[in-house]
């Protein structure tokens, strides 16, 4: 539910008139406190924007934990929805209903369309459903746990109910991706991250999975069970170098030749390496990238179903220590699925005033909090071109392991010829998701729109 609007400090007024503000416009002086805002502080962190702008923005499969939008107009439509328009939104969402709005909605407030349509956005599902416990994200979130109730971790019966439970509902979701009903879901585990996305998504014709980060020994199992992957971003690097040195030996070079030893005369005094030792020559980039986004595996085609019942019967998948010990991952879902729990995302519009010369000036933001799943940014961008007049700004903060999958997921020019169109998705929203990802293992971190255009900083 939408909390009350409440007024803001002069700080975080002054934080957000600076994002307001384009960047080729001078605008009057304003105060600004000593200290800056992590707003302020994450903006400094993106690149360039595109030269110019852009009916849609790229797809960005990172999962957000908090949107910020601003706009010069308020978001009063996003605030205290009536119990009939929530309901509304609820249903909707149950039922896939494509909401069509105007391009620019004169009355946004009163209107009973948009604002069911913003509550039908902020729905997703999630598995198991523990409300006294933060289930995203799992990476790093021990401090959060630690000291909450979890009866299960000293109860090996109980375990093995959550876990079978658990197992229930991650083969139903995967069921469901193969049939073209759910176009993606996430698996969460405190070590690494799980994407799965069906055929037609991200420029595959295939299913795929993407996993982030990895280590050496999880690669390893999954080899020795059969599970064939590949290392996109690992093995990009490594063409770039040999593109960049292609006369100049290197670590890399791992044919075993030693030819040029024979032609000295000296190939009997000097001991050539043994087959362990090119083997962990070879192996000596993969091991350097664990932990990093560079460590990103992908699977694809029937390999993702080995990969499920790997997975299922993973025992690093679950904790056996520490404030997580016992706890499956979390699963996440645009559409229902077996077990699964219908969850909101939190929503509060803010408004303020902001010091300037002269004067002061409103300053209106609309905060979302995660798990952000991609169709739902894209739902309610689709939402605030019309309400918000074609202009808006967001500042997005993504959780950061998850930026790795939006390296690309297919071959280049894979035909792609799936229907979709019974997954729970938006039309325009699938047809963003269906594009090959381009965004590498950056993330969106600013996206704004002009005149419905859209530009962005990664």
């Amino acid at each position: 539910m939408i909390s009350p609007v409440l007024p803001l400090c002069c700080a975080l007024c002054c934080s957000l008139i600076q994002f307001l503000e384009p960047a080729c416009e001078e605008k009057p002086s304003r105060r600004v406190e000593p200290a800056e805002s992590s707003d302020t502080l994450a903006l400094s962190k993106v690149r360039n924007i595109p030269s110019s702008p852009r009916q849609e923005f790229p797809a960005d499969w990172s999962i957000k934990t908090r949107v910020l939008f601003m706009s010069s107009q308020p978001f009063t439509w996003a605030e205290h929805l009536k119990a009939q328009e929530e309901a509304q939104g609820f249903a909707q969402h149950c039922r896939a209903t494509e909401t069509t709005l105007p391009q620019s909605v004169q009355e946004p407030q009163l209107c009973t369309e948009l604002r069911c349509a913003f509550q039908q956005s902020l729905v997703y599902w999630l598995h198991p459903s523990l409300p006294w416990l933060p289930l995203f994200p799992r990476i790093g979130a021990d401090r959060k746990i630690a000291g909450k109730a979890c009866p299960w971790a000293q109860d090996e019966a109980l375990q093995q109910v959550l876990r079978s439970d658990w197992s229930v509902s991650f083969t139903s979701l995967y069921n469901l991706l193969r049939a073209r009903l759910c176009p993606y879901f996430y698996v969460c585990s405190p070590q690494f991250s799980v994407l799965f996305r069906a055929a037609g998504l991200a420029g595959s014709s295939v299913p795929t999975a993407a996993i982030a980060p990895t280590t050496r020994g999880l690669r390893e199992a999954m080899r020795s069970e059969g599970i064939e992957f590949s290392l996109p971003l690992l093995e990009e690097s490594r063409t770039r170098k040999q593109k960049n040195s292609e006369e100049t030996p290197s670590d890399d070079d791992d044919d075993g030749s030693f030819s040029w030893l024979e032609e000295m005369g000296v190939q009997d005094e000097v001991k050539k390496p043994d087959t362990i030792s090119i083997q962990l020559r070879k192996e000596k980039h993969e091991v350097q990238v664990d932990h990093r986004p560079e460590s990103l595996v992908l699977v694809r085609g029937s390999n993702t179903f080995t990969l499920l019942n790997f997975l299922i019967s993973c025992r690093s998948l679950v904790a056996v220590a520490g404030p997580q010990a016992g706890l499956p991952p979390t699963l996440l879902s645009p559409v229902a699925f077996r077990g699964g729990t219908m969850q909101t995302l939190k929503a509060r519009s803010i408004s303020g005033r902001a010091r300037v010369q002269g004067g002061f000036e409103d300053v209106f933001s609309l905060e979302v909090l995660g798990p952000i799943l991609p169709h739902a940014l894209h739902a309610l961008t689709l939402l605030l071109g019309p309400a918000q007049r074609g202009a808006f700004r967001a500042l997005l903060s993504p959780h950061e392991p998850s930026a790795a999958f939006n390296t690309r997921a297919a071959p280049p020019q894979e035909a792609v010829h799936q229907d979709l169109s019974a997954c729970g998705l938006h039309p325009k929203t699938l047809e963003q998701l269906s594009q090959c990802p381009t965004l590498g293992k950056s993330s969106i971190r600013l996206l704004e729109m002009k005149d419905y255009a859209y530009t962005w900083k990664a």
